[in-house]
């Protein structure tokens, strides 16, 4: 069960989840807020709002959809009960971007480096 969805913040205080949710329209925001309480709230998470995705460092992907627009926001488990979202962006391909991807692993590096996880 995830007791809490963190976001990431950078070394110099910037969110870049919240930067991605302010890009949103009221109604975007509020359908993946909606998601991000689920992960909250439920036991046992469908894989259309959460996933592990394959081949890469641990990175998990939060899954939203508004009328025809998805989004996406990757993270990874701090620990075994808090996920870390370390970005958002709108989805346009069938498969996540590998340079999203590679995003979300750079941030998880420097998220553990910085907070002394082994």
């Amino acid at each position: 069960m995830i007791e809490a969805v963190k976001f990431y913040t950078t070394p110099d205080g910037k969110c870049p989840v919240v930067d991605f949710l302010d890009s949103l329209t009221a109604k975007e925001a509020q359908k993946v807020t909606w998601v991000l309480q689920l992960l909250e709230e439920q036991d046992n998470i469908p894989k259309t709002y959460f996933k592990k995705l394959v081949d890469t460092e641990e990175i998990w992907e939060v899954r939203a959809q508004s009328g025809n627009n998805i989004f996406r926001l990757l993270g990874f488990f701090d620990g075994n009960s808090w996920v870390v979202l370390t970005h958002g962006f709108q989805k346009k391909t069938q498969k996540t971007p590998a340079n999203e991807i590679r995003k979300a692993e750079k941030l998880r590096r420097d998220y553990l480096a910085r907070n002394k996880h082994e």
